[in-house]
């Protein structure tokens, strides 16, 4: 309809003689044209139709058989300390996540190779949700061991950050895969509102990303940083990386699926990481 009023108002400029002289014709285009727009900007107030739920889309889109509960660690280590940083978590990490006390487990720890420089990235699962988290917590202020560890890296650290995740249902779960291998951690911010329609289209899109094992695990956060995702991937090398994710746009249905969910994205990351010496996924 706007297109067709300003057809209307560029054939009454065209009618005049002397200039852009406004006629009747014009003059009457215009005014319905203002209306329109106010009409429209009205009617976009109430466009959103929300469907009700009775569900948080938590609960929606995570798995229900397993009550896991997962922490994204994200500590940015000053250069000159990385190489004694790595051993300091090589000889503490991996006795927390074997004793049997801890109800929790390290899936993996990286360090960012593309991406983010001199970062170190872990991964951990706690069997039993918040309470196994608040009952790690509460051992580990008690453990002399792990609080010299946390004084000793307060002191090798720029920054650090850290996220409470969900796994989404349609993935696997995290499980130790040998190596060598790389990783690529991709990371999502979603617009608010629409991690449904995300859950939706990769609900599909998983099978086409499955044929060479690739596929680690998917995450949404819960705390922390809001309408966040997480997808994790293993490759051999870059060029399997390059070789698998090209063969997908040889899938049918692969296409509509990254053209529904490009819209949904405000913006996104890719980190490359290799594994650090005693991460469970090598």
């Amino acid at each position: 309809m706007a297109t067709r009023l300003l057809q209307r108002v560029g054939k009454g400029l065209k009618q005049t003689k002397n200039g852009l002289q406004t006629n009747w014709q014009v003059t009457v285009v215009v005014r319905n044209l203002s209306a329109f727009r106010e009409d429209s900007w009205f009617k976009s107030l109430f466009v959103r139709k929300v469907d009700p739920r009775k569900d948080a889309h938590s609960h929606l889109l995570a798995k229900k058989e397993d009550n896991n509960l997962y922490k994204i660690q994200f500590h940015n280590v000053k250069p000159e300390c990385l190489d004694a940083y790595n051993d300091l978590c090589a000889d503490i990490l991996p006795s927390i996540h074997a004793d049997p006390e801890y109800p929790c487990e390290l899936v993996g720890t990286w360090n960012t190779w593309y991406g983010e420089q001199d970062q170190a990235v872990h991964l951990w699962r706690y069997r039993g949700g918040y309470p196994a988290l608040t009952e790690v917590m509460n051992k580990l202020r008690q453990n002399k061991e792990f609080t010299d560890y946390r004084n000793e890296r307060g002191k090798m650290l720029l920054s650090r950050r850290n996220q409470l995740l969900l796994e989404f249902s349609f993935w696997n779960e995290p499980v130790p895969r040998p190596g060598p291998n790389i990783y690529e951690l991709r990371s999502y911010q979603l617009r608010p509102g629409t991690m449904i329609e995300w859950g939706n289209y990769w609900a599909r899109a998983i099978e086409f990303r499955q044929q060479k094992h690739e596929a680690v695990g998917g995450f949404f956060s819960q705390i922390g940083s809001l309408y966040t995702v997480h997808h994790l991937w293993a490759y051999k090398d870059l060029q399997s990386r390059e070789n698998i994710r090209n063969s997908a746009w040889q899938c049918e249905g692969w296409d509509e699926v990254v053209y529904y969910t490009v819209p949904l994205i405000q913006n996104m990351e890719s980190r490359i990481m290799i594994p650090m010496k005693k991460s469970p996924l090598m």
